[in-house]
């Protein structure tokens, strides 16, 4: 059961800022209420109370709260009602409520004619407070003797209501101390047998019986949850081997991309997540050799091509596709040679002319490129300049000298003559 909290009232105040001191109006219905408490002291300002389908068996604590106007407590145990002398203005509904004799003389002599205006969604007029003022002493015996019937009623179903539970708990210790004989789906058709015979099982209405279904209910959920939590543990995913290699998880099932950033030096990955899905559902965890992203619960693992940076890595989501975006650096940097501006144009223009020479392999080695920029293709071969030749010519020094030579010469008698 659900006890009355203030983090409960501040869940059910969202329409209100979660503040719950100027709370107006505030649903409580389905939440295994057992017991109304707190609500007069937290919420003075209440108009509007909503308390259906719940536990409650009396109507108390809510005397406080003057300016409440209406109060719905359809499908609940009520069987007193308390504390009402300070509510001048309420609207009550008790439909499908289990209510005990001091209950239905609301119903048939409305016994607080300043305190209630509307019952049920009728409004109660002039005529029936004067009714119900009329013959009041008779009415009261009336009610008494009601009263004390009912009391002898409730006394037997509330005996019957305990035999039944012990019976219940017997048989059930039984079937545990039992072997079991089916397993499996055979199993599975057993507990379906029980439970279509539980709700087929005819019984009275009254405030065991519906504590009795709602811990039927319960106990149901409860053995669903412990075999999803089951099934969850024996299906767990093994995402790294014992022999530490990992290996590669798409639970979620999402398209994704993995690309080489050759001149960033980068790994990225482009995870295609659902478009308005809430960032606070994802977690990316990037780890030398791989990544995993959790995904509402879900892993997508991968395995990394290259090692890289964990701490210098970056997500962040795509404004147009909300797709995920990791961008991890290379743990090992590469190193490329610079390329001149000067090698550049010379490959434009080799690529202009129609240079075979890069198709065969070859390349040109750049002289001081500093000293020229462009290629001077009129300057790559020379042509030989013709001389215009006229009469010999002979410089007089070097014929005066050869002269000399001649006069200066003396003949030796030793030396034959050349023939």
């Amino acid at each position: 059961c659900t006890p009355v909290t203030e983090d409960l009232i501040r869940r059910r105040a969202e329409h209100n800022n979660l503040e719950i001191f100027s709370l107006e109006e505030v649903s409580l219905h389905q939440q295994d209420i057992e017991k109304i408490e707190h609500i007069d002291r937290w919420c003075r300002e209440l108009k509007i109370l909503y308390l259906q389908s719940n536990l409650i068996p009396k109507i108390e604590h809510v005397g406080k709260l003057k300016k409440l106007e209406y109060l719905n407590l359809a499908l609940n145990n009520i069987e007193r009602i308390e504390n009402l002398e300070g509510n001048c203005f309420l609207y009550f509904t008790f439909r499908h409520s289990a209510l005990n004799v001091l209950s239905n003389s609301l119903y048939e002599w409305i016994c607080l004619p300043r305190l209630i205006n509307w019952l049920d969604g009728k409004e109660i007029g002039r005529s029936e407070r004067i009714q119900s003022m009329q013959g009041l002493d008779a009415v009261r015996q009336k009610i008494r003797e009601q009263e004390q019937a009912y009391l002898q009623k409730r006394a037997q179903e509330k005996e019957e209501a305990q035999r039944k539970l012990q019976k219940s708990q017997n048989s059930i210790s039984e079937e545990s101390n039992a072997k079991q004989v089916a397993a499996g789906r055979e199993e599975s058709f057993c507990e379906d047998d029980k439970d279509k015979e539980f709700w087929e099982e005819p019984c009275a209405y009254t405030p065991e019986s519906r504590i009795e279904a709602h811990r039927h209910i319960e106990e149901k959920r409860k053995a669903k949850e412990g075999e999803r939590n089951k099934d969850k543990k024996q299906k767990a995913r093994t995402l790294i081997t014992a022999d530490g290699r990992v290996l590669n998880v798409n639970e979620p099932k999402l398209d994704f991309s993995l690309s080489d950033d050759e001149d960033g030096n980068n790994i990225l990955l482009d995870l295609s997540v659902y478009r308005y899905l809430d960032t606070s559902l994802l977690d990316v965890d990037v780890q030398p050799t791989y990544i995993r992203v959790i995904v509402k619960g879900k892993i997508f693992q991968l395995v990394l091509p290259t090692e890289v940076k964990p701490d210098s890595s970056i997500a962040k989501r795509s404004q147009t596709t909300g797709h995920l975006v990791v961008i991890m650096p290379k743990a090992q940097e590469l190193v490329k040679p610079k390329v001149s501006p000067v090698s550049k144009s010379s490959r434009a223009i080799e690529a202009s002319t129609g240079n075979t020479s890069k198709a065969k392999g070859l390349e040109k080695l750049e002289v001081d490129p500093r000293k020229q920029s462009i290629i001077d293709l009129a300057n790559i071969v020379q042509e030989k300049k013709t001389i215009s030749q006229g009469p010999l010519k002979l410089q007089c020094s070097r014929l005066s000298e050869s002269i000399q030579d001649i006069e200066d010469f003396e003949d030796s008698p030793d030396i034959p003559p050349l023939i």
